[in-house]
């Protein structure tokens, strides 16, 4: 491959997002005419019953004639998420989290207050 065709694939200016089970990665990249413009990929962790893993990668490439218009709607639409739920996360993990929580003390009390009756499938 010539040098050009290096040019073009290497980053220029790069920032990464840690979220998790998620990474951003930030990328501003040259076009062949040497212009300059932005990839964002998204790297998710998946785990594989076998305990192996692999990951999921989605990029967007972003030019600059489209930087306000979108920038505008990022802004707009953050803006409206944190407006309307505010900044607290409310995941799935937090609901389990929570389950596990409230089935713990359900248990507790009906364990001290003698409510459960031991059933035999035999009795059925």
């Amino acid at each position: 491959m010539s040098d050009n065709g290096m040019m073009e694939k290497e980053e220029i200016f790069s920032k990464v997002l840690r979220a998790g089970r998620r990474t951003y990665f930030f990328d501003v990249r040259a076009t062949k005419a040497g212009d300059y413009y932005l990839t964002v990929t998204e790297s998710k962790k998946f785990t594989n019953d076998d305990g192996s893993f692999h990951y999921k990668k989605h990029k967007i490439y972003l030019y600059k004639e489209d930087f306000a218009g979108f920038t505008e709607i990022l802004n707009e639409m953050t803006d409206y998420i944190v407006n309307e739920k505010g900044e607290e996360v409310i995941s799935e993990r937090h609901q389990k989290d929570f389950q596990k929580t409230y089935d713990q003390e359900n248990e507790t009390v009906a364990s001290s207050t003698g409510s459960f009756t031991d059933v035999s499938f035999d009795d059925i």
